[in-house]
Formats: C-alpha cells, structure tokens, sequence
C-alpha cells in the first residue's frame, strides 16, 4: 500500500546497522570474551540468568554452546552435500546469516518478464553469502519512510535472491521450522534487506523459549517488471511473474534449507501488506490442484485486494507503454511486449516511476497487481474460494487497527469521502456506495482538532481499513476454516511508530500499517535512527517479547499461544461451527480474545460492528463489485 506515506527520497544518514540482526543489547545471547571476564565466567552468569528448564531446551536444540561461541566464527559454512555447494555467511550477536543466495537466474534481456529460471550452482563450487546484493527494480531512496526505514540504493534485474537466517551454530541436521517472510510495498517497492522486517530478535527469542527457527527473507520481481499484463503475456505464460518467483523461492527453501538445519517439511510462509496478499494467492496457486511447498501461512494487512479483476493494472501497462514510445502496435500484441524487453532496465524503470499515479482512482498506488491468467491464478480469488481452490493450510490472518489512516487523504466532509469511495470502488454501483457508507455514521467518529484530523477522515479509514485489511481476510478465513483448517485472526493495536510519524509532520494515525513489525520481529530498535523519536515504553518491551515468541510458536506448533511459556495467552482459533467469531487483539487497553459480539465482546470490538459491516461487504453482489 502506498497512500499518504511520506514518499520523499531522503538519505536516512542511518547510522552503521547490522543487517543480521540489530537488537537490543539485553537481547543478545552471545558472549564477548574479555581478559577480565574468561568465557566460563561470562557463560555461567548468562545460565545463573536462566530457568533450569530454559537451559535444559537448550541444551536440548544443541545450541547453547555454539551460540555464546558465536563471534568466534565470522563466516560459518554449510555444505548442500547433495549439490555439493559451500555458502559462507557471517555471524554477528547470536544470528548466522546468508546473504544474497541467487534462486533464480538473471530477468532481464528476454526473460523480462517470463517465469523465473532456477539457478544452480556449479558443483564443488563455494558460494559467499555476505554481501546484500540489489534489490530488484524499483525507485531509488526511502520512498515509504517512515514505515519502511532502508535506502534502495542498488537495483538489478539479477535480483532473484534470498537470505537465510539462523541461530549461530545450528547444526544440519536440527530440523528446525522455517519461516519465509515475503515483503510488502504494493508491488511497487520492498526488499529482503528492509531493515524493520530483519529477524534477528525473533530468532534469538525463539531460542530462548527453547523453539528455535529459521528464517529466509525473499526478493521478488515488482512493478512492470513482475506484474506486467497483456494477452501476449497470458499466451506465452508470463503473467504473475512476481508470484512466480516467490513460489520459486519457496521451492528453493524446501529443496535446500535441510542444509542450513531448517524442516522443509515444516514451512511456514508470511508476508505483509502486498506480502500479505502474496500468501493469500500461493495458498490459492494453481486452484489448490498442485501440493504446496509449504505447510502454514501467516496474512498480514491483507489477504485478497479488490481490484485484481479491475482495470488498474493494464491501464498502468498503457501508461507505460505510451510513455516509452511501444504503443505503435495493440497493447496487448507480441510486439508490444517485444519493444518492451528491448528497453534497458533503466528506461523501463523510469518509464514506471514518472506514470506511477497514487489516490483512489489509481488504487491508492497498487496499480500493479496479480491476474486471472487462467494458469497460477486459474479463477478470480472469489470463485476460487467459493469453490474451495486453495490449499489446506493452518493459517494466521490479521490486521492493524487503524491499518487504513495512511491512505485516505484528508476528507472533511461527507461528499468527500463519497468521492474517495466512488474513485477507489469503480466496480460498485452509487446505490451500494451510499449503502457501505451509510453504515459507518460519522457520528460513531470523534475528530482529532490537535492533529488536524476530521470525523470523517477516521470514518474513511475504518471504511477502507474493513474493505481491505479487515472483512475480505474475515472471508477467506471462514473458508479455510470450512476446508478444516485452524484459523487464528488478530488486530493489532499497540504502536510506537505514531511517535515517529508525528515527528514526520502526520500525528493522530494511531495503529498504523506496519505497527506489528516491531513486536513480531522481536526488536524495536530496528527504529533507533538518526533523526527519529525512539521512546518505546515497559509495555513495549513486554509486547516484543510476547509477539515474537507467538509468531515463533505458531511456526513451530501451529498455534500462537503455549501455556507456560511467554507468548500471547488464550489465543484461540477464530471460527466455530456455530458461526461465532473470535478474534484475538494484541497488546493495548483491549488486549486479549474477544467475540465480535454479543456478551463475550469487549465493548470496543463490539463497537465496530464488524458483524454486520462485514456481512454487506463480503456478500456476493458487492464481492462482485470490489472485482476480485
């Protein structure tokens, strides 16, 4: 998603950071030895710090060791031996990390565009993972600061690779569970190496709860460059490139982590924002008619986008193809596409960037988004899930709770948020539009005067907040929950990224898109930069420490609550038989399960009315209006 995000390029002046991890000291569970402190001395302070259980898991998981050994080795090895191919990493506070592992061959020239080739190593060969690498093609800078914290800086169309992360010393054969994080940034933008998605604190946290994981974070195809569209493309079968490739890289994960000491038999793939919807689609691949590479999924901040059967994104490849002077035949031709691979990289990602249009009528940015390409997306999302054509899968789905304040403008009036939706829904009838509307009064809004901030601009985000982060997941859930599957739903609705938009000139957006990263991920120091408001509080640490160990648990267990451990407690799944619906919130004055209604409701659920707002939108008329 794009929206109101401060899109200025600026060079963040960030301060050296470790891409590996970048945690809180108190964190770390490595040791640096010193002449006055010999290593037996330090590692029985860190043991004297522990429960005897604690210590017992790890040494259980064979890490214990290792771990506080960890800076001793600065680029620890693993051998693939059926490969035969060395990859040497680094190692830094307790994470071994490998950086930049090609999946994929080079996109560009005549496989613009097309599937990914796999790429593989020559045998015997040694393979050094310590460098990032490019990101794939995509605007220079900081364009979503402040949600997004790194600089793209380099970009190629030999972008197809991915890090793995794990706890220093894991041995090959640990087996342990494995999450492969897709990135956000409306398939405009995001990378591997987005420093507020590095998983260092998470796997730290998952070793101390004596559940360790491994991590892969994924480059993908974005942009023209990934979601390019036309009849040509269809026919050669080279739609949906981007979720080709991440389905690639997911493949790569399972058919190689067994060598980093991951369970290719026990994956779990997760993703925000567009990542988010990334999961929703790979759950969905092929109609479910192909066994999946992976065995859970986590959608954040999105699952399904309306739009996807809409016009957004072949009036975008107009755009661009006008722009470069590839218009001289149809649109949808050989030829076109044709002119379009002769072009550099960076023509075509000029071309991208100077058509590039934001606001409702352009999808608040999203303009690139996946196809019905009768193949990898066989049907619409909708039909697919009326008919069942995903994968069973258990799967967490949530959302922020004001995941829609950045992307609504400033509407002051009810004229100008009839005007948003009118632009932003272009598939629903006027009769229907006053209809959704007509069930958000602005009297259930209250105005924020010190920041400037009308009733009816928080009545437009929890309109669009419910339309596409909140009631569309709501639906695919009761389906994957009706093919048998768990499914656990959250909100989250504890932040500290407010301070930091605040201080960027956009106060009062409460719980904003990309509040959970910071918990999740298990390090808020991820946001500790020059220039930035880093005041995070008790309740923040304490958040940290609970949301990554549940993230760590459903990885390992399939549910994100363990009694007796520190994770969330009494996190239930979110379906029932009956039709009730549970949905648990994280952190904040409200935290914990709560029914959408009724007497088990907390009272400020029970106040979104969720139940019915999101019967009128997830009905088959207006399912077929949002065109997906």
């Amino acid at each position: 998603m794009q929206g109101g995000v401060v899109r200025e390029r600026r060079d963040l002046r960030l301060r050296k950071l470790q891409i590996t991890s970048s945690f809180e000291p108190s964190r770390a569970l490595s040791v640096t030895t010193t002449s006055q402190f010999p290593l037996v001395v330090l590692l029985s302070m860190a043991l004297l710090r522990m429960s005897v259980a604690r210590v017992l898991a790890w040494l259980a998981s064979g890490l214990l060791w290792q771990t506080v050994l960890c800076q001793a080795s600065t680029t620890p090895p693993v051998h693939d031996a059926e490969y035969d191919v060395t990859y040497e990493g680094i190692c830094d506070g307790g994470i071994e990390t490998f950086l930049s592992i090609p999946y994929g061959k080079d996109t560009g020239g005549n496989n613009r565009f097309r599937p990914p080739q796999p790429y593989v190593h020559a045998r015997g060969s040694t393979f050094t993972a310590q460098g990032q690498g490019p990101a794939c093609p995509q605007p220079s800078g900081a364009i979503f600061f402040p949600l997004y914290l790194s600089n793209i800086t380099s970009i190629s169309e030999d972008c197809l690779h991915l890090n793995v992360y794990r706890a220093a010393g894991t041995a090959p054969d640990a087996k342990l569970p494995v999450m492969v994080y897709i990135h956000g940034g409306g398939f405009y933008a995001g990378s591997k190496d987005e420093i507020t998605i590095q998983p260092g604190g998470l796997i730290l946290d998952s070793v101390n709860m004596g559940h360790p994981v491994v991590v892969v974070n994924i480059n993908y195809r974005v942009g023209i460059f990934g979601f390019a569209q036309s009849k040509a493309l269809e026919q050669e079968g080279s739609e949906n490139a981007g979720l080709r490739d991440q389905r690639l890289a997911i493949e790569w994960t399972r058919d190689n982590i067994g060598s980093f000491g991951g369970d290719p038999e026990h994956i779990t793939i997760l993703g925000q924002s567009s990542g988010g919807l990334a999961v929703g689609l790979q759950i969905m691949a092929y109609g479910g008619s192909q066994p999946v590479p992976f065995q859970q999924a986590s959608c954040e901040s999105q699952a399904l986008e309306p739009g996807i059967t809409g016009n957004f994104t072949i009036e975008a490849m107009d755009d661009v193809t006008q722009y470069v002077g590839c218009d001289t035949s149809n649109l949808q031709s050989p030829e076109t596409i044709a002119c379009l691979r002769a072009l550099s990289t960076e023509a075509l990602q000029l071309a991208q960037e100077t058509t590039h249009r934001d606001g409702p009528g352009a999808n608040i940015g999203d303009q690139w988004l996946p196809v019905v390409d009768g193949d990898f997306l066989p049907e619409a999302p909708s039909k697919l899930i009326a008919d069942g054509g995903f994968a069973n899968v258990t799967t967490m789905i949530g959302w922020c709770e004001d995941d829609g304040t950045l992307f609504v403008g400033s509407p002051k009036t009810d004229e100008d948020v009839f005007d948003y939706f009118t632009g932003y829904l272009p598939g629903m009838t006027t009769t229907n539009i006053r209809k959704l509307l007509s069930l958000y009064p602005v009297s259930d809004f209250s105005a924020n005067p010190s920041a400037d901030l009308s009733a009816q601009f928080y009545r437009a985000a929890r309109i669009l907040r419910d339309i596409l982060f909140t009631c569309q997941p709501i639906h695919y859930g009761r389906a994957i929950y009706n093919a048998g599957n768990d499914v656990y739903l959250w909100d989250q609705n504890q932040t500290f990224v407010d301070e930091i938009l605040a201080s960027s000139g956009q106060p009062g957006y409460g719980v904003v898109h990309t509040s959970s990263f910071a918990y999740q991920f298990g390090n808020l120091s991820h946001y500790d930069i020059n220039g930035l408001p880093y005041n995070p509080t008790k309740a923040d640490f304490a958040l940290r420490d609970k949301q990554s160990r549940s993230w760590a648990a459903f990885a390992n267990f399939g549910r994100p609550s363990l009694p007796r451990y520190n994770t969330l407690q009494g996190w239930q799944p979110a379906f029932a038989d009956d039709g009730d619906l549970d949905i648990y919130v994280i952190g904040g004055p409200h935290a914990g399960l709560s029914a959408i209604g009724g007497p088990q409701s907390d009272p400020a659920v029970a106040a979104q009315r969720l139940k019915k707002r999101c019967a009128f939108i997830n009905s088959p008329e207006i399912i077929e209006q949002l065109q997906y």
